[in-house]
């Protein structure tokens, strides 16, 4: 007899509904003869052991019989154990187990414990979404996995915590209709819940202009590299970006938690990503772990950073091929991996916050403290980064280690919230003027080469100022659009439509590496 189960696999950050047919052959054997087609990998074809013990664990006697289990569309490669749960649905229903006969409107997925409870997997988030698109009105998968696909309107969610759960809720929807209610999230009360910071500006004393420098970043969503000795609170400063970006939008927060959801990284209990990531690798990560990879491509630190900021601490130690690998999403806004059988992009639209030292012994310009390096040894250090992954960081800033004054002044600093505040009315500014102008971008940063030209008109005096700058600093075709994109930010500060002479000063300043800093 031959049954049909519906399921998904997961690529990229998509999912693709997968047909479970399930045959057996009638004639009983000494023992199970259990095959798998489709391009099942390992995890799939080990799956015959579980579903075989969950199946007898949960009270169901199954007859030995040849059982032929086939994925289709069989030219995708299939992964994980998502299927466990089709394909032991699958098999009582060919035996009969199952009052009802068409499962077209229920995509089940989960893994099977040997006792027949139900695990949580990956990705579940992107199967909801394909659900939806595809017309399944049902979809049954593990209680830990339930946030993350109720999220999605216009599909029911139904939690089960073991097969036997899963047989009732069948057997109910033959007879009459399901009573068990579908799982609920309210995604905008978690989207409009206050966002709580335990980490806050005001905790920092002095670096004023360290402060002002990440408040434009934040505000046009730069990418920005802090540069000073040992001890002077680049690390701090930077963990505290998060405290003064915008919050994110429903659009960005589905994209966001569904990269989470792929990567396995998701908080099950909320379900949703609702603040902004801030990713801090350690520098001995690998480029795969940086941008993604795999047999089967997964998303690496730059896609979990999307919509949030990525954070590199001392940005020389990681390794130059690691760094190089960046170039493309920092330009592009997404990472493609390629392979022979497929290739696959994952978004990566992050804002770059990197740290570094002035040199390898970290004092170079310290007034308290002697530099030991010779001029080889920070040439070296330096090259390092690359011209080319420099000219793609909007903002250099110098962050000199702060005075015992500042240190115990009795002042209190300006916090998290009166910053965001104002980078709030910048971001307003740039989504008015991008929408006015039927643009698709969303910050500053975003501005292509034909926005630049439109929505950074400088006045005579700023232009002569410019030129000057390019001149004297040798400045390339990109940072003389870096510095333009960071003068329309600090423009939507102070709430000027036009950029100014002082605009273009402060962006120029925020130019540290392209001047003679190590001469």
């Amino acid at each position: 007899m031959l049954f049909k189960a519906l399921s998904a696999a997961v690529y990229g950050i998509d999912a693709n509904i997968i047909d479970v047919e399930v045959d057996f052959s009638g004639i009983q054997t000494q023992e199970d003869h259990f095959h798998t087609v489709g391009l099942p990998d390992a995890a799939v074809r080990e799956s015959r052991d579980r579903v075989r013990a969950a199946i007898k664990n949960s009270g169901f006697a199954i007859p030995p019989t040849h059982i032929t289990i086939n994925l289709a569309p069989a030219d995708i490669k299939k992964e994980g154990s998502g299927f466990d749960l089709p394909i032991a649905i699958g098999i009582l229903g060919a035996y009969g187990a199952l009052q009802l006969k068409d499962l077209s409107q229920f995509l089940l997925v989960g893994e099977l414990g040997l006792d027949g409870s139900l695990r949580a997997v990956p990705g579940m988030l992107p199967v909801a979404v394909a659900a939806r698109a595809n017309g399944i009105a049902n979809l049954i998968l593990p209680a830990a996995n339930a946030a993350e696909a109720a999220v999605v309107e216009g599909v029911k969610v139904y939690a089960v915590g073991s097969l036997t759960e899963v047989r009732e809720l069948l057997n109910a929807a033959a007879n009459g209709g399901i009573q068990t209610q579908p799982f609920k999230v309210e995604t905008s009360k978690l989207l409009g819940e206050l966002q709580h910071f335990h980490l806050d500006f005001k905790d920092v004393r002095g670096q004023q202009s360290a402060k002002r420098a990440l408040e434009v970043a934040a505000a046009g969503s730069h990418n920005i590299l802090m540069i000073g000795p040992p001890g002077s609170g680049k690390t701090m400063l930077a963990k505290r970006l998060p405290s003064i970006l915008a919050p994110l939008s429903f659009d960005e927060a589905l994209e966001t938690t569904k990269i989470h959801s792929v990567a396995g990284v998701l908080d099950a209990d909320t379900g949703l990503v609702t603040q902004r990531p801030f990713r801090s690798p350690h520098h001995t990560i690998s480029d795969a772990g940086l941008i993604g990879g795999g047999a089967i491509p997964r998303p690496g630190e730059v896609s979990l950073a999307n919509n949030g900021v990525l954070f590199l601490d001392e940005l020389p130690e990681f390794p130059r091929n690691v760094l190089e690998v960046m170039r493309q999403p920092l330009e592009d806004g997404q990472v493609t991996i390629s392979r022979a059988s497929m290739s696959l992009s994952f978004p990566a639209r992050f804002m770059l916050a990197a740290a570094m030292n002035p040199c390898p012994c970290g004092y170079f310009n310290d007034k308290s403290h002697e530099c030991l390096c010779t001029p080889p040894m920070i040439q070296r250090y330096i090259s390092k980064v690359s011209g080319p992954l420099l000219d793609r960081i909007d903002i250099h800033i110098e962050v000199p280690a702060v005075q015992y004054r500042e240190l115990r002044s009795g002042t209190a600093a300006e916090g998290s919230a009166e910053i965001r505040d104002r980078v709030l009315a910048a971001r307003e500014r740039q989504r008015i003027r991008f929408v006015t102008a039927a643009e698709k971008i969303y910050s500053n940063a975003q501005m292509g080469t034909r926005q630049v030209r439109v929505f950074c008109e400088l006045s005579a005096d700023a232009e002569r100022l410019l030129e000057r700058a390019m001149q004297q600093q040798g400045l390339t075709a990109r940072a003389h659009d870096r510095i333009l994109k960071v003068s329309r930010t600090i423009a939507d500060l102070d709430a000027q439509a036009d950029i100014n002479v002082g605009h273009i000063a402060e962006a120029i300043q925020y130019r540290t590496l392209d001047r003679s800093y190590w001469s």
